[in-house]
């Protein structure tokens, strides 16, 4: 299939995105569904059907989304709610990413019979969850602001922070840099929160907004210390945006702003991109292979998460069956390990094109039927349920 555009001119092309992302948000207030889902799906038809295809300044756009949504979701957690819902978040994060990882692993290995190597690129890709499509549901249906939607989002931070941690200690290299990166997350998360809001109440009546490009170039510094150290950008950036979650409360504006700019102009790029990895041929070739990996994760995670939300933790039914769906997304991790497995020789083309499709489906699917089917109940009264 030729490419539909002229990749040459790149304002076509961005106008060609960006009307896509437009068409996509119209879309999704048409049919009441997240506007980061209707863009993945609109990238997946427009990446089979016009060939449409990222270059170098698409990638950055797409990848600065990826971290500042992935800030604001840290930024989101009110330090509050996060220490009296530790042990909810930490318990539901941990079953979220240790059921799928075992599970996901050993039927690549038994089943698919991958090789150990490829089999732990499998259990890490699949044991995820999707921040950026979480935080962007949080967001869209108002969930962001309440103490349920926090506890989602805390537990899909501890999700993820198994799946790097694990990720680093089966694969990462053991060098200065991985040194320097946890260095530079520890000093970033104990100075920017201080120093920051100086610059916010000094400056903020400019519209250049200084304090804001600060950020940015420490945001941006060290994401290229995550490269160097062969993780990726977000990580620092969900460190980063947990510890300034207290003063993005202070300063209520400033994260308006940021919100508007992120959801505007930078994610659609990212959710686009992200439903463009879908070829319709090599999932066609690889259809059985993906149908398992999608059920054994989804399964894996609602067999976890399901009993602790409903009977451990005492959430209203819908509320359980929400949090467990949302839990069961993935997305920008999922992609990160599989990709990582694909360019260190881990696991061949054919197991990347089917991992990845597994990973964007399971950012639509549990997240399209979490919204139709399981909307929460927020009233603190109706949150006291008794358990039959």
């Amino acid at each position: 299939m030729h490419q539909f555009l002229d990749s040459n001119n790149m304002w076509l092309v961005a106008a060609a995105w960006m009307l896509l992302a437009a068409v996509s948000a119209f879309i999704a207030i048409r049919i009441k569904m997240p506007a980061a889902l209707v863009e993945i799906i609109a990238g997946m038809l427009a990446g089979n059907l016009i060939a449409l295809r990222t270059n170098a300044w698409i990638d950055f756009v797409a990848g600065f989304g990826s971290i500042l949504l992935t800030f604001l979701a840290g930024a989101e957690i009110d330090p509050v709610v996060l220490r009296r819902q530790i042990v909810p978040s930490t318990v539901l994060g941990a079953a979220s990413f240790g059921a799928p990882f075992l599970a996901a692993m050993a039927f690549a290995y038994l089943f698919g019979h991958w090789s150990v190597d490829a089999s732990k690129i499998a259990g890490i890709a699949m044991s995820t969850t999707s921040v950026a499509v979480v935080y962007a549901v949080m967001i869209e249906s108002g969930l962001a602001g309440k103490e349920f939607g926090q506890i989602i989002l805390a537990a899909c931070f501890f999700t993820d922070l198994g799946t790097v941690v694990t990720l680093g200690l089966l694969f990462a290299n053991y060098n200065l840099w991985l040194v320097a990166l946890i260095a530079g997350i520890v000093a970033a998360m104990v100075l920017v929160p201080k120093l920051l809001p100086a610059l916010i109440e000094r400056t903020r009546r400019y519209v250049s907004e200084p304090a804001l490009r600060v950020l940015f170039a420490v945001i941006f510094l060290l994401a290229a210390v995550a490269t160097y150290a062969k993780s990726e950008g977000v990580l620092p950036a969900y460190f980063l945006g947990l510890a300034c979650a207290g003063m993005m409360i202070t300063y209520p504006d400033v994260k308006r702003r940021l919100q508007t700019m992120t959801m505007t102009l930078l994610a659609p790029f990212y959710f686009l991109k992200a439903g463009t990895y879908i070829q319709f041929g090599a999932a066609l070739a690889n259809a059985a292979l993906i149908a398992s990996l999608f059920f054994v994760k989804v399964i894996a995670k609602i067999v976890a998460v399901f009993p602790l939300a409903r009977y451990a933790f005492k959430y209203p039914r819908s509320n359980a069956n929400y949090l467990t769906l949302m839990m069961a997304t993935g997305l920008t991790f999922g992609t990160i390990s599989s990709l990582y497995g694909l360019t260190h020789h881990y696991i061949t083309q054919a197991q990347y094109t089917a991992l990845v499709t597994v990973v964007i489906l399971t950012a639509v699917v549990p997240t399209a039927i979490a919204q139709a089917l399981f909307k929460p109940r927020e009233e603190p009264e109706e949150m006291e349920s008794e358990v039959p």
